[in-house]
Protein backbone atom coordinates (compact mmCIF):
# COMPACT_ATOMS: atom_id res chain seq x y z
CA UNK A 1 0.00 0.00 0.00
CA UNK A 2 1.29 3.49 -0.80
CA UNK A 3 2.65 5.36 2.17
CA UNK A 4 3.84 9.00 1.99
CA UNK A 5 7.30 9.72 3.32
CA UNK A 6 6.07 12.89 5.00
CA UNK A 7 2.65 14.28 5.78
CA UNK A 8 1.23 17.07 3.61
CA UNK A 9 -0.43 19.78 5.68
CA UNK A 10 -4.10 20.71 5.17
CA UNK A 11 -3.12 24.18 4.02
CA UNK A 12 -0.71 22.89 1.39
CA UNK A 13 -3.24 20.33 0.13
CA UNK A 14 -6.04 22.89 -0.11
CA UNK A 15 -3.82 25.40 -1.94
CA UNK A 16 -3.11 22.81 -4.60
CA UNK A 17 -6.77 21.90 -5.03
CA UNK A 18 -8.15 25.42 -5.36
CA UNK A 19 -9.33 26.92 -8.60
CA UNK A 20 -8.02 30.43 -7.97
CA UNK A 21 -5.68 29.87 -10.91
CA UNK A 22 -8.57 30.08 -13.36
CA UNK A 23 -8.32 33.20 -15.51
CA UNK A 24 -11.61 34.92 -16.32
CA UNK A 25 -15.06 33.30 -16.28
CA UNK A 26 -16.44 32.36 -19.67
CA UNK A 27 -19.31 34.44 -20.95
CA UNK A 28 -22.04 33.14 -23.23
CA UNK A 29 -24.56 35.02 -25.37
CA UNK A 30 -28.19 33.99 -25.19
CA UNK A 31 -29.57 33.05 -28.63
CA UNK A 32 -33.06 34.30 -27.70
CA UNK A 33 -32.33 37.67 -26.09
CA UNK A 34 -28.75 38.38 -27.13
CA UNK A 35 -27.90 39.06 -23.48
CA UNK A 36 -24.41 38.16 -22.18
CA UNK A 37 -24.34 35.89 -19.12
CA UNK A 38 -22.15 33.34 -17.34
CA UNK A 39 -22.30 29.73 -18.56
CA UNK A 40 -24.69 27.43 -16.66
CA UNK A 41 -26.39 30.36 -14.93
CA UNK A 42 -29.88 31.74 -15.26
CA UNK A 43 -30.15 35.48 -15.90
CA UNK A 44 -32.76 38.22 -15.76
CA UNK A 45 -33.74 40.14 -18.90
CA UNK A 46 -36.58 42.68 -18.93
CA UNK A 47 -38.22 41.18 -15.84
CA UNK A 48 -38.11 37.55 -17.02
CA UNK A 49 -35.62 34.90 -16.01
CA UNK A 50 -34.02 32.89 -18.82
CA UNK A 51 -32.01 29.67 -18.79
CA UNK A 52 -30.72 27.90 -21.90
CA UNK A 53 -32.67 30.34 -24.08
CA UNK A 54 -36.04 29.53 -22.47
CA UNK A 55 -38.17 31.54 -20.07
CA UNK A 56 -38.03 30.06 -16.58
CA UNK A 57 -39.91 32.80 -14.71
CA UNK A 58 -42.27 34.93 -16.75
CA UNK A 59 -42.43 38.68 -16.13
CA UNK A 60 -45.85 39.85 -15.05
CA UNK A 61 -47.52 43.08 -16.06
CA UNK A 62 -49.27 45.51 -13.75
CA UNK A 63 -52.49 44.64 -15.58
CA UNK A 64 -52.24 41.10 -14.18
CA UNK A 65 -52.20 42.49 -10.64
CA UNK A 66 -55.38 44.53 -11.12
CA UNK A 67 -57.60 41.55 -11.95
Amino acid sequence: MAHPKSRISKQRKRKRRTHYKASAPQVATCPTTGESHLYHRAFWHEGSMYYKGKVVIQAFDEEDLVE
